[in-house]
């Protein structure tokens, strides 16, 4: 197996939705219900929800096993409903 490399070109967290004036609190406000689900009596403390965009250049097959890590780090499978989405946009 060959070397995976990718160089981190542009980062940004934003609280609108790309490419939108909707607000990450608006997008995503299933995330509250899903924190609330998951972690029944807890407070949710500070967390707000954020969009993350990372612009990496890398090979197709580097890209498919970040977002496949990604995915797994940030989006866990288990017993509680929830939508994760990483998109992999050409450009």
């Amino acid at each position: 197996m060959g070397c995976r490399s990718a160089r981190i070109v542009r980062e940004t967290t934003g609280h609108s939705v790309f490419g939108s004036e909707m607000t990450t609190a608006d997008a995503y406000d299933f995330l509250v219900e899903q924190w609330a689900w998951e972690h029944p009596g807890e407070s949710r403390g500070a967390r707000e929800p954020v969009e993350l965009c990372v612009r990496l250049e890398c090979s197709l097959r580097t890209s498919r096993a970040i977002r496949k890590a990604a995915i797994g780090d940030l989006c866990p499978e288990g017993m509680a409903p929830h939508l994760c989405r990483v998109p992999r946009t050409v450009g």
